[in-house]
């Protein structure tokens, strides 16, 4: 016990009474906890204002997001659209290669369809001939031996001249030798050709003998009831521009019979017919 009455009793080293204020813990509920060291005291204060950031930027970042994906779709829905139409250059060159084959097969059957109409229009024109040439016999026929056909003696119908391939001075010619004056009798005799022309600005005829290049040639044979096309080969000379042909017939009886004939009627398509 100590001699001083007044001097106030001390408190034992590091009691709480010998420490500040400030060292001393919060009370009541906003005490620090229990757990802590001693000496050491927590602020919740201090985490809040980053939290509140980290928060702030979460819902930031979300909204963004929220409106990329809301405007995205109409954006991106251009460049799809516009890339499915496009094509790449390997289909373009296979829709290339087919186009070509259709516009050849188009055209192949354009060429084939062609010459099918040329030759149809070929077979038309060839009939239209021969029905004209039937008609034409029909006729022929009925003024031969037709009841009200007139009567005729001998005669040249028709001639044809036709020159030969490969040798321009020989001519085929092909007659037509009518009668119907009497009916069942038999005409028989020879037939002769005689040719009219110019050579070295001269007229000149050519008989039967120079034309066939044979001296003492007979006329050709002919012997019918009603009608008889006899033919044969003639020749003429190098530098002759013929005008007229003659057939001479020369029956076995009765008198001879001359038709002429002009050479541009004879040598036209189609038989030179005596009027």
């Amino acid at each position: 016990m100590s001699d001083n009455p007044s001097q106030p009793a001390t408190s034992p080293p590091g009691t709480p009474a010998d420490r500040p204020a400030t060292d001393r813990p919060a009370a009541g509920p906003e005490a620090a906890d229990s757990s802590a060291p001693t000496g050491i005291a927590t602020h919740p204060h201090r985490w809040r204002l980053p939290a509140a950031l980290a928060l702030a930027a979460a819902l930031g970042f979300g909204a963004w997001g929220l409106w990329r994906s809301a405007t995205e779709p109409d954006n991106a829905a251009a460049p799809a659209a516009a890339g499915a139409g496009a094509a790449t250059p390997r289909q373009m060159q296979a829709e290339l290669e087919q186009l070509r084959q259709r516009v050849a097969t188009l055209g192949r059957s354009d060429a084939i369809s062609r010459q099918a109409n040329r030759d149809l229009q070929s077979a038309l024109a060839e009939r239209d001939e021969e029905i004209a040439g039937l008609r034409a016999d029909v006729a022929f026929y009925e003024r031969l031996v037709g009841a009200t056909g007139q009567r005729r003696g001998l005669a040249v119908h028709t001639l044809k001249m036709q020159p030969q391939d490969g040798a321009p001075s020989a001519w085929h010619f092909t007659t037509t030798l009518t009668q119907n004056l009497n009916r069942g009798a038999v005409s028989a005799g020879r037939l002769t050709l005689a040719v009219e022309g110019t050579r070295a600005g001269k007229l000149e005829k050519l008989g039967w003998t120079d034309l066939r290049q044979q001296p003492d040639a007979p006329g050709t044979a002919y012997s019918f009831k009603y009608f008889q096309q006899v033919e044969g080969d003639v020749f003429l000379p190098a530098g002759m521009t013929p005008v007229r042909v003659t057939v001479r017939l020369t029956p076995q009886s009765g008198a001879a019979v001359e038709q002429s004939f002009s050479w541009a009627e004879a040598t036209r398509e189609g038989a030179a017919t005596a009027p």
